[in-house]
């Protein structure tokens, strides 16, 4: 949703295009440091994960066998009792986040509850940032209520030019299943903020233009101001400067590159969608790269962003890992001939979420502090197990969120803690004046300093 003016300065280009502008020590006001913005970020995994390569401690577990329906228990060994340590070894799957391991709360033993009558992954995604416990919510088949990002947007998204913004790496045009397996984020019952799946149209909605189709590209329109700028900057923000417009470079030269390929490979036959055929870590990544900028520049302090659709059995390619396209869920529904496969997938999945990590790392604040340690980012997915489909037991890890977060742990849940619980936490750190949130008994004291 747009809003009126953001809080930070634009630079003002020919053509009344507008870039926003990272922080620069020479151009700050002297009350700056003390107007850093919190931010929340949710990174939504598919299909839920190996519990084998995720979860501490069950490595030798059963690999279930074929798919199992909608599983009640865990057929991991979790400690069904509550515990909180210091995270030390990493699982295979969480392995690629060893240089953020002081900054990151692993939670486990968070569950949510399943309304009968409606598709397991679809009531997964679509219910997964609202929590809102079965048949309390009248007039509609699935418990659809608002999310978490837009009762948090209510606090901090106020004063930025986007309330929220919903970012989706789905990039089949197919559509082979209801809107319920591609959004995660809700305004309120039966009101979908619908996610944006094309890179080029979420940059166009963040740096739009009435005069964006007479140039090249948005950046262009914005030079001759910015030139003009950097010769008041001092060094550092120079460089601060132009590594800033070098990232919109990059992400313009990438979505060129990627629409390109697009064209070529509709041209030839293939038995899947030419789309299939695109790669996937590019994609994540420019849609996250997308996100960062809009995060770092004020244009919004909320956002969600699904890796990929649920249950979708269309194939994707994921560079260096498999030869063809390959279906994410069509292989969860085999774990036992496919396990070695769906390990990579999830190992894949986290090199995501780290990248995405390190980008916010790399950014200063106006306090010295940086986009990650302003910004709380959770990594986390729907279901347990992409096999049982159970909705218990759920991969939970929670990054950034500065002084106020307590991080370097592993933080076991009670058997049968609501994730709600995690919500009415992360709301209460963000502003929002809540004691509950759908289904929630308490918050998790741990997570906080």
């Amino acid at each position: 949703m747009m809003r009126g003016n953001t809080r930070r300065d634009f630079l003002r280009g020919i053509g009344g295009a507008a870039l926003a502008l990272p922080w620069l020590e020479s151009i700050a006001a002297p009350a700056a440091a003390s107007r850093v913005a919190k931010r929340m970020a949710h990174f939504y995994v598919p299909i839920g994960v190996v519990r084998r390569g995720f979860f501490p401690g069950e490595a030798g577990d059963v690999i279930p066998k074929g798919n199992l329906g909608q599983l009640r228990r865990s057929l991991g060994k979790q400690d069904p009792n509550y515990s909180v340590k210091k995270l030390e070894q990493l699982t295979p799957t969480m392995q690629p986040l060893e240089r953020f391991k002081s900054e990151i709360n692993l939670i486990t033993g968070m569950d949510r509850t399943f309304q009968q009558g409606t598709d397991v992954h679809a009531q997964c995604a679509s219910c997964y940032l609202s929590s809102a416990p079965p048949y309390t919510i009248k007039g509609t088949a699935w418990p659809l209520d608002r999310t978490l990002d837009h009762l948090v947007a209510d606090v901090v998204g106020t004063k930025t030019p986007f309330s929220t913004l919903e970012f989706s790496c789905n990039s089949h045009k197919d559509n082979k299943e209801s809107i319920y397996f591609d959004n995660i984020s809700w305004y309120g019952t039966g009101h979908l903020a619908p996610s944006i799946r094309d890179p080029r149209k979420m940059y166009h909605r963040l740096f739009s233009t009435r005069e964006i189709d007479k140039y090249r590209d948005v950046t262009d329109l914005v030079l001759e101001d910015a030139r003009s700028l950097k010769r008041d900057l001092g060094y550092e923000d120079g460089q601060k400067f132009a590594e800033y417009f070098d990232s919109i470079r990059a992400i313009e030269v990438q979505m060129d590159r990627l629409e390109q390929m697009k064209g070529e490979l509709s041209k030839v036959k293939f038995d899947e969608p030419p789309e299939a055929y695109l790669p996937r870590g590019e994609y994540i990544r420019l849609m996250g790269d997308l996100m960062v900028v809009a995060l770092q520049t004020g244009l919004t302090n909320v956002t969600t962003f699904m890796v990929g659709p649920e249950r979708w059995d269309t194939p994707y390619k994921f560079e260096g890992l498999f030869d063809k396209p390959r279906s994410h869920h069509g292989m969860s529904h085999n774990q036992t001939k496919m396990i070695d496969d769906l390990l990579k997938v999830d190992r894949f999945h986290m090199e995501q979420y780290v990248y995405l990590l390190e980008r916010m790392k790399s950014v200063e604040e106006a306090d010295g502090s940086t986009l990650l340690d302003n910004t709380l980012f959770t990594y986390g997915s729907g279901l347990g197990d992409g096999s049982t489909h159970q909705y218990n037991d759920l991969p939970i890890i929670v990054a950034g969120g500065g002084k106020e977060t307590k991080s370097g742990q592993h933080i076991n849940m009670p058997e049968g803690t609501p994730l709600a619980n995690l919500w009415l936490t992360q709301a209460k750190m963000m502003g929002v004046e809540k004691e509950r949130f759908a289904d929630s008994t308490s918050e998790i004291g741990a997570m906080k300093a």
